[in-house]
Parts: structure tokens; sequence; C-alpha cells
């Protein structure tokens, strides 16, 4: 079979303005692979962000995105074609990959993870969310039993839950206004949850763990005016876990409570994992995403539940539009590469 010379992308032209366009695809080189696609996962929080262009001006999101952008970063597809030389896969593998939302992608093997039986196409995209996830959750260097607030249950915050209670959290609080949200989060773990703005949440965590408050709160929002607020939830010596990235980070402020408390506040970012294994830094990107399909594949870990919305990428730009205005009852939003 002759090795296709073009592919489909999605790309943002402009604010608010995603297309499906076709560009020239190369033959795989020494030692690459060429994957076609199934699906991609829509990361709901960085994508609305880049497409609606709700960032501050000079913000690190205003030197990234400039048009044309490519979005995404959560592939999976099966193995086309393979270049010469060694090789590690071979055509038929099923595979996951950070490029962007494509119908073929390619490049070097070690770009891509391999997808084990008994993990679907869909629940294998997950894995990037999965990994940003992990860096935060393994900073937060937590002990078992403890009491947890986790603000903003989108798609991260449903992978922070499942984390953390496989920890051994005692007490799970899930936080946000959307009761649907909620009662995902409930399926998945949360002991208790809260159908409120961080806010208005003091006085229920202060019940709910007997006036001693949260061993750490997770900021799973991307929204700058969550940020203050997450600080009164916590006991002293607290951690504040951070991992929604907002696109307005001067909105962010430090309360009283971080001297008054000695709080701790732990930023996480997807780009800060070791490079390559070693004795001292075992959890590389690639074994973070292995730990993750193991846990899915055995149950641990559920996602499928969480797969609400499949587009086709011809309706990409009314997908953004759904997921940028009317967010409520989307988590797991993927494009259905077999229907282009």
């Amino acid at each position: 079979m002759a090795t296709p010379n073009e592919t489909y992308k999605i790309i943002f032209t402009d604010k608010e303005k995603a297309e499906l366009i076709r560009e020239p695809l190369r033959a795989p080189g020494e030692s690459e692979v060429l994957v076609r696609a199934t699906c991609s996962l829509i990361s709901t929080g960085t994508e609305t962000i880049c497409y609606g262009r709700r960032f501050a001006p000079g913000t690190h999101w205003d030197q990234w995105v400039k048009y044309p952008f490519n979005p995404g970063y959560s592939l999976v597809g099966v193995v086309e074609a393979v270049g010469p030389g060694k090789q590690v896969y071979m055509v038929g593998d099923r595979v996951s990959s950070t490029h962007t939302h494509g119908q073929y992608v390619g490049g070097s093997a070690d770009r891509f993870f391999p997808v084990p039986d008994g993990v679907t196409d869909r629940d294998a995209a997950w894995m990037t969310l999965s990994y940003i996830v992990q860096n935060g959750v393994r900073r937060a260097a937590h002990a078992l039993g403890e009491d947890i607030v986790i603000v903003g249950l989108g798609p991260l915050g449903q992978l922070a839950l499942q984390f953390v209670r496989l920890l051994g959290a005692r007490v799970i609080v899930a936080v946000d206004p959307d009761a649907s949200r909620l009662e995902m989060a409930k399926a998945h773990g949360a002991t208790h949850t809260l159908a409120i703005g961080v806010d208005a949440a003091v006085e229920p965590v202060k019940e709910i763990t007997k006036g001693r408050m949260a061993d750490a709160v997770y900021d799973m929002t991307g929204n700058d005016k969550v940020f203050a607020g997450a600080q009164s939830l916590l006991r002293r010596l607290g951690k504040l876990v951070l991992i929604g990235d907002t696109g307005s980070p001067a909105g962010q402020y430090l309360t009283p409570a971080v001297i008054r408390n000695s709080l701790q506040i732990i930023a996480s970012h997807a780009t800060n994992t070791p490079p390559a294994e070693t004795d001292w830094s075992h959890w590389t990107r690639a074994n973070m995403v292995q730990l993750f399909y193991t846990y899915v594949a055995d149950g641990r870990m559920r996602v499928a539940d969480l797969n609400t919305h499949l587009f086709s990428p011809k309706e990409c730009q009314n997908a953004y539009q759904k997921l940028l205005h009317d967010r409520a009852g989307t988590m797991g939003s993927h494009f259905d590469w077999t229907k282009v």
C-alpha cells in the first residue's frame, strides 16, 4: 500500500476560527514512523484559551499563540508505515503521541507511546492530561490519610481526584458549581461534593474536616479568581497545588493566609519532566503514560464514562464554539479521524 502524501489538519486561522486544511505529508525517514490517527482528545482548557484568545497581552500565552496555530497534544492511532533503520514499532501497532490534531502524523519513534490491549483508543487519548496531572500530584508528595480539596472538576480535576484516591486520601472534597461534573466526581471517589464557588467553600470544608481544613488543595481551574480563595481552605503547613494554567496570571495574588499558615504553593507544568530515566528520576513522561495505561487497563482508574462528545474534524469550528461558550455537560471531547 502506498504511503499517503497529504493529511488533514486542524488549525486556528484567527481568533475563534478553526479550519480543517490539507497539508503535504512526507514518507517516514530513518527510524521514523507514520501514524494514521483514529482519535484525538481536545484539551478543553488549553485549547479554548488559545481558540478564544482568552489571555492577557504579554503573557506566555500571547507569545505562544500565533496564527496559523496548530492545537492539540493528545492523539491515538495506528502505525501506517515505518522508515528504514532499526524500528521500535511495526505496521499495525497502536500508539499515542503529543502531536497536534491531524489525520496522519509522523516523526521519530520515541515521540510515540505504545497503547496496551484493554485500553480503548478514546481512553488512551487521555495520556497527555494524565502526565500533566501526575506531575503535580508527585510534587505534592502526599502522605496516607490526607484530607484533600479539588477545585474545578473538568478533565484535569477528574484525573487528579482519581490519583489522590489511589494514594490513600481520607477525604476528597470536589468543589465545582456544575452539578453534572460533581456527579462524575462522586462516581470516581469523591467523598463529598460542593456545588458552589471556592469563596463559599470555607465553612463547608471546615465542617467536613471537623475544623482542621485541608492538607492539600488543588486549583485545576485555570481561573485567576480561584487562586486567592483556595488559600483559605488550607490548614497550617498546607499545600496549594496549582495545575490549571490561567491566561491572566496578574489576577492571581497571595493572601495573608500564605504567611500566617506557612502555606506551600506548588506549581506544576507538563514540560517539567526528566528527559531520561535514571536511578534518581524514574518518572519520565513515557513511564507516567504507561502507569496511567496500567491503571486504566486493570480498572483502578476510569475515563470511559468521562468521554462525552465525539466530533468529526469537519465540525471543528462548531466543536470549539461549543466548548468555548457552552461547556456544561462536556468533558472528554474527541475528534474522530475515521470520519474525515
